[in-house]
């Protein structure tokens, strides 16, 4: 098929990344892989305390959600939540990403960070939520704020990038606009 249509515009990506070898993570940017993660579930709660890192043992739970060591290496990155089975909240699980802890309704959950050598910056983080996602759907007029592209965004309660970063989960979207159009 390759032979007789050429090459396509793949984008491969891996959904529901948790445990990544350390071998494996230059791979993905080698090979042009997305790593297509739900940061949500990279801090230490309840579940990942009492089932996921007994189970895993101490060398493979340190190899989870290495977003960092992606990054670091080249890896296009692309982010989403994991609905039905958690928020289906961006902020949420960007405030994950960036702190490694959680954040709850009532706020930051605090506690230790877990793995922080494997948080991202904010910049990046939003970057994987939006043009990240965009882009492995082929979505490239998606997900970015440019002449051109689709005007589906949100507008936001307060600007996360001026706050202290364990406040970025306290962030809400003050209206949605989509196709230019306010529809909340």
């Amino acid at each position: 098929a390759r032979a007789t249509n050429g090459a396509a515009d793949q984008r491969h990506h891996i959904a529901h990344l948790q445990v990544v070898h350390p071998d494996d993570v230059g791979r993905f940017a080698a090979l042009g892989v997305t790593a297509n993660m739900q940061a949500l579930w990279a801090c230490l709660e309840e579940q990942m305390i009492e089932l996921t890192l007994p189970f895993l043992g101490e060398e493979r739970s340190a190899w989870q959600y290495p977003f960092g060591d992606l990054h670091r290496n080249g890896t296009p990155l692309a982010m989403g939540s994991d609905w039905p089975v958690s928020t289906p909240d961006p902020l949420a699980a960007i405030h994950v990403a960036v702190t490694r802890t959680a954040y709850g309704e009532e706020g930051p959950a605090g506690g230790e960070p877990f793995l922080p050598h494997q948080a991202l910056d904010l910049e990046t983080a939003f970057a994987a939520y939006t043009s990240g996602s965009a882009r492995v759907c082929h979505r490239d007029d998606a997900g970015v704020l440019e002449p051109g592209a689709v005007a589906d965004l949100v507008v936001l309660d307060r600007d996360p990038f001026a706050g202290p970063k364990y406040e970025i989960g306290a962030t809400r979207v003050s209206s949605t606009w989509v196709a230019g159009e306010r529809v909340s």
